[in-house]
């Protein structure tokens, strides 16, 4: 269940802080990027914890990213470690996006995998995301709707993002379907330079007490370039 997000990652990046270097042939760019963090950070979930008592068995997580893109299409593969349910991950995406002065829009389709432990029988993936970014200048909007035939299908997310400098906020609201289920939580990162970043993340309103963890998540992580 990852997390990741490309163009409209305006309103998520600052739980991930990768770095990616590209080699250009024509119109065609290959991006490659990996990081590591203390934590798998996941709308203002820690996926390396299976609940407030085991905090202290927390699963650092190592990410990678390798990505195609020309004439704003593109697509590519996202791999983590760090989730404690459900395993290893990789997602795959694809999509397009563009910009006209200060406006931007993304539009992209990105279904999540876990070979070790999938959560259907959903023929494409395990869970799909139709995801739409739109950005004017520094505040961004993201909506990521879940399709297909698995069971929580009526999941969805949405994110309100802004960015100053070196600093990022980001609202997340997850409406998964269920009235005692939904959740707000509010990211506020700090990119101490291109390869260190620090977030702090805090569910802010559930609707059913007690139901996650809603103490303070401290995220540490830091990007390693990789030159193709």
């Amino acid at each position: 269940m990852t997390k990741l997000s490309q163009a409209i990652a305006l309103a998520t990046a600052m739980t991930a802080g990768l770095v990616a270097t590209t080699t250009t042939q024509a119109e065609v760019e290959v991006a490659a990027s990996a990081s590591v963090a203390n934590m798998y950070l996941w709308r203002g979930t820690n996926l390396g914890s299976q609940g407030a008592e085991d905090k202290a068995n927390a699963i650092p997580a190592i990410s990678g990213d390798l990505k195609v893109s020309a004439s704003g299409a593109y697509a590519g593969v996202w791999t983590s470690s760090g989730d404690a349910t459900y395993g290893q991950e990789y997602d795959i995406y694809l999509g397009y996006g563009d910009s006209v002065g200060d406006f931007s829009y993304d539009l992209s389709v990105l279904t999540y995998v876990y070979p070790d432990g999938g959560k259907s029988d959903d023929t494409f993936g395990d869970s799909t995301d139709i995801v739409l970014g739109l950005g004017f200048k520094d505040a961004s909007f993201g909506v990521y709707k879940q399709v297909g035939d698995v069971a929580d299908n009526d999941n969805i997310y949405y994110t309100l993002g802004y960015g100053f400098d070196k600093f990022s906020a980001t609202v997340g609201m997850f409406d998964q379907g269920a009235d005692d289920a939904d959740y707000t939580h509010l990211d506020v990162s700090y990119a101490y330079n291109d390869n260190l970043s620090f977030t702090l993340s805090k569910i802010v309103d559930q609707e059913e007490d007690d139901t996650l963890d809603d103490d303070t998540q401290v995220v540490v992580s830091y990007s390693l370039p990789i030159e193709l």
